[in-house]
């Protein structure tokens, strides 16, 4: 029982002892940080033999991708870059400094490398913030420091919206070239294991490789790590607010040739597709055609030979279009028909009656021919009484003959309008036909053309 109750009492003891001697660590960290920065010059490259270079390894964290700018052609990421070097001045023996394995020492104290983005678009050009950099007891430092950069990306919209855009981020050093300070690439690839999903934006990959490049000017090699962002957009919100609305008024603009011209609403509905695409100005004017051609009548214009060929018999036959009002077009026939029967008749009787009475069938009085025989007051009488009525049927017949030509002139003209109009529906048929055939074709030739049709 009695060690029971010392037992906490060693504990608090302990645990009093180990916090005296954490405290005590303080000293020898600052007369490490004394000793390392004494006679430390930021300005020497920190190698053993200035013949050698200094390796340094690179790599890159992609946090987000937050903007993408087509118009301005530049990119704005979030990015942690990973600089890994050993710096032969900053070097100790942890048993000398109570067992400190490591520091974290400012940058504006060391040596570090000057490295930047080539294709920077931001206006301080280096846009990172200065962490302090990890120093080992070996001399490996460790220097990440975060930031937003903006870089130029070459946009190409030729597939848009179902484009990929590679956007490249060249780093390398400012004034170092390859004899001096020698890149090497941490990794194939970004690490991604962090980053944000964009909304807009699928990342396909984030690929680097490392380039040597022998300038004109120079005979030294200069390195990079060049790292290529490859995005594809997402096309789940230009196909719902973009894509599918083009389509539907592209395929509203193919009812405007179904409606009849004596609607009145053609003209009016081609007006206002005409302010949303190309194709549908074009279907304006056809359908301006399509009008003209309806209202043209036989006082105004004659439907040459041509046009009658093409548009009343070849482009029906292949379209298998019938030409409408060809009954009440028969039954005018069949009363010509009749009427013409009629005057035929009306001068059988004129003769038949000449026969009968001995007499010329025009009945012209007989003192009006000379050397005519004369006749009795009873066949005078019955000769009067004929050229009478034959008087009467002459008559009749002229206005017969009247109402047949006019009947038949005007039969002529509805028959022209009715070409017209014939013709002006061959044409919305054939413009009904091409503007589908042409909205279908381009929309998949466009659709199937592009790179991919989902994100």
């Amino acid at each position: 029982m009695k060690v029971n109750n010392t037992t906490p009492g060693l504990l608090i003891a302990l645990s009093f002892f180990s916090l005296l001697k954490g405290s005590a660590q303080g000293p020898h960290e600052r007369r490490l940080l004394n000793d390392l920065l004494r006679d430390y010059n930021v300005m020497e490259r920190p190698v053993a033999n200035e013949s050698d270079p200094l390796l340094l390894s690179f790599g890159v964290t992609l946090q987000q991708l937050i903007d993408v700018d087509e118009k301005n052609e530049q990119i704005v990421t979030n990015l942690w870059l990973s600089l890994d070097w050993v710096d032969v001045n900053l070097r100790w023996n942890v048993s000398q400094y109570g067992g400190i394995r490591d520091v974290r020492i400012a940058p504006k104290y060391l040596w570090k490398p000057d490295v930047l983005m080539y294709n920077s678009a931001d206006e301080r050009i280096d846009s990172t913030f200065p962490t302090n950099v990890v120093v080992q007891h070996n001399g490996s430092c460790s220097y990440i420091p975060p930031g937003i950069f903006k870089s130029t990306c070459k946009i190409d919209i030729t597939w848009f919206p179902f484009d990929d855009q590679k956007c490249v981020m060249k780093f390398g050093s400012w004034t170092y070239d390859g004899n001096s300070l020698d890149l090497l690439l941490s990794s194939d690839e970004a690490d991604l294991s962090n980053y944000v999903v964009n909304g807009e934006w699928d990342l396909i990959e984030f690929p680097g490789v490392r380039n040597i490049i022998y300038y004109t000017c120079c005979p030294q090699p200069y390195v990079d790590i060049t790292f290529t962002l490859h995005i594809r957009r997402r096309t789940l919100y230009y196909g719902f607010n973009l894509i599918i609305p083009c389509v539907l008024i592209s395929s509203m603009a193919l009812l405007g040739f179904a409606l009849p011209p004596d609607s009145g609403e053609k003209l009016t509905l081609g007006t206002y597709f005409a302010c949303t695409m190309v194709m549908v100005a074009f279907s304006v004017v056809m359908t301006v055609v399509v009008l003209n051609y309806h209202h043209r009548n036989s006082d105004t214009h004659e439907m040459p030979r041509c046009i009658k060929s093409i548009f009343l018999v070849w482009l029906p036959w292949v379209l298998r279009m019938s030409r409408p009002g060809r009954k009440m077009r028969e039954k005018s026939l069949m009363f010509n028909s009749k009427m013409k029967d009629l005057e035929m008749k009306e001068r059988s009787s004129r003769s038949l009656l000449a026969n009968v009475l001995d007499i010329d069938d025009d009945f012209r009085p007989a003192y009006s021919t000379p050397g005519y025989l004369h006749v009795s007051n009873d066949d005078n009488a019955a000769i009067h009484s004929c050229i009478i009525t034959q008087r009467e049927i002459s008559a009749i017949t002229r206005e017969l003959r009247f109402i047949t030509n006019h009947l038949r002139e005007d039969d002529d003209a509805k028959e022209i309008i009715a070409e017209w109009k014939f013709a002006a529906m061959v044409i919305d048929r054939v413009c009904l036909i091409m503007f589908t055939i042409f909205t279908m074709v381009s929309t998949f030739l466009c659709l199937f053309s592009a790179p991919h049709l989902a994100a």
